[in-house]
């Protein structure tokens, strides 16, 4: 399971992140809009950096948290 600090922040950023995130070989992820660092979670045959590559594609950081 990768966590990741983001800048994503309401559902039209979550929505924008979608087909990038979608290409991922994930199982499931999901963006914590509640939580202060706006933590992203990805279940799955991901790395890290594709994780991070992903978010960069859609205009998006993430960081280790």
């Amino acid at each position: 399971m990768i966590k990741l600090k983001t800048n994503v922040k309401c559902a039209g950023c979550v929505a924008t992140i979608t087909p990038s995130m979608e290409k991922l070989k994930a199982n499931h992820w999901e963006v914590d809009l509640q939580h202060p660092d706006k933590l992203l979670t990805v279940e799955g045959k991901v790395t890290e950096d594709e994780v991070k590559k992903a978010l960069q594609n859609a205009g998006y950081k993430g960081e280790s948290i």
